[in-house]
C-alpha cells in the first residue's frame, strides 16, 4: 500500500504538492489518513522509500528516489523547492512486495514514460516467474527490482503501452487475472496507477476481489482552499490526480470511480470504463 500523487498543467515547483501542502505528499508519509487494508485497518505509515520523475523541456524524464522515509531525506526538500515541472508524479512507499531497496521505488522510467503503482496481487511469489516470462526478451534485462508493481509496468510496455496505453493495460490485466486465477480463483489483484510519456496523464484504478485504492482528482485552482495568502494554488488549466487529498475539502475533489481508464490532456479529464468483463 503505497500513497502517490500526479500533476499536469502549467509548469509548477515540486514543492506546490509534495512537501508544502499541511496534507502533502510528504505529511502523508508519516500521517495517510485514508490508507485502508481490506480489513479495515489504517496503514498511516509510508516509510519504505520513496521517489519523483518529472518532465521538463527535455524529452527524457528526471527521476530522483530513494529507500529513506520520504520525512527523512533532506535532499527532497531542496529538490522539490528549485525543480519546475509541467507534468510530475511523486510516490511514497508502504511495501507489501519486495524488499525495502531503491530499485523497488517508484516511479519506474522507461524512456520516456514513468509509471507509478498503489496496491498489490495476492501470490506474487508463486506467479512472478510465469509474470515476467510474458515480458518482451529485450524488456526483461531492464527489470532491477523485485516488486509486482515493475513486472506490471514491462508487461504493459510489452503489450504496447507508448502505442496505446489503454488497449495495453487491459492487456496487462487480462493476462495477471489469468495467471492468478490459476493459483488462487479467489486471489486479488488491486492497481491504482498513473502514468504518463510528458504529453499526456493516464490513470487506472481497478481491483478484484477486494475494494478499490483510493483516487481523486481536482482541475480546481482552490482545491488547496485552506492554503489561501501564503499557502501554494494551483494555476488555472492545471490537473491534479492524487491517493488521497492534500487537504480536508472533499467537494474540490471528484472520486474516481473503480474499474476507470483516465486521461488527461491540455486540462480536460477523460475517464471511461476500463473492463467490461
Amino acid at each position: 500500500m503505497c500513497r502517490w500523487i500526479a500533476y499536469t498543467g502549467k509548469p509548477v515547483y515540486l514543492d506546490t504538492l509534495v512537501t508544502k501542502p499541511d496534507h502533502s505528499l510528504v505529511v502523508q508519509s508519516r500521517h495517510s489518513q485514508m490508507n485502508f487494508t481490506n480489513s479495515g485497518e489504517l496503514l498511516s505509515i509510508n516509510g519504505d522509500g520513496f521517489g519523483i520523475g518529472w518532465f521538463d523541456e527535455r524529452e527524457e524524464p528526471g527521476l530522483f528516489k530513494d529507500d529513506l522515509p520520504a520525512w527523512h531525506n533532506t535532499n527532497l526538500d531542496s529538490l522539490c523547492h528549485h525543480i519546475k515541472a509541467q507534468t510530475f508524479l511523486a510516490h511514497i512507499r508502504a511495501s507489501t512486495t519486495g524488499d525495502i531497496q531503491r530499485a523497488n521505488c517508484h516511479p519506474f522510467r522507461y524512456k520516456n514514460w514513468i509509471f507509478q503503482h498503489n496496491g498489490h496481487i495476492s501470490h506474487f511469489n508463486k506467479i512472478r516467474r510465469e509474470l515476467q516470462m510474458k515480458i518482451s526478451p529485450e524488456l526483461f534485462p531492464l527489470l532491477q527490482g523485485t516488486t509486482d508493481s515493475e513486472t506490471f509496468f514491462y508487461l504493459a510496455i510489452t503489450y504496447g503501452l507508448p502505442d496505446n496505453p489503454k488497449a495495453a493495460m487491459q492487456k496487462m490485466v487480462r493476462e495477471v487475472l489469468q495467471v492468478l486465477n490459476d493459483v488462487d480463483k479467489d486471489g486479488v489483484l488491486n492497481l491504482s496507477c498513473a502514468f504518463s510519456d510528458g504529453n499526456k496523464l493516464y490513470t487506472l484504478r481497478y481491483s478484484y476481489n477486494e475494494a478499490p485504492m483510493t483516487q481523486f482528482v481536482s482541475t480546481d485552482t482552490n482545491c488547496m482552499q485552506e492554503f489561501a495568502n501564503s499557502k501554494p494554488q494551483i494555476p488555472a488549466g492545471s490537473t491534479i490526480i492524487v491517493s488521497e487529498p492534500l487537504d480536508n475539502i472533499s467537494d474540490k475533489w471528484t472520486k474516481i470511480p473503480n474499474n476507470s481508464f483516465t486521461t488527461v490532456f491540455q486540462n480536460e479529464v477523460k475517464t471511461e470504463r476500463f473492463l467490461d468483463d
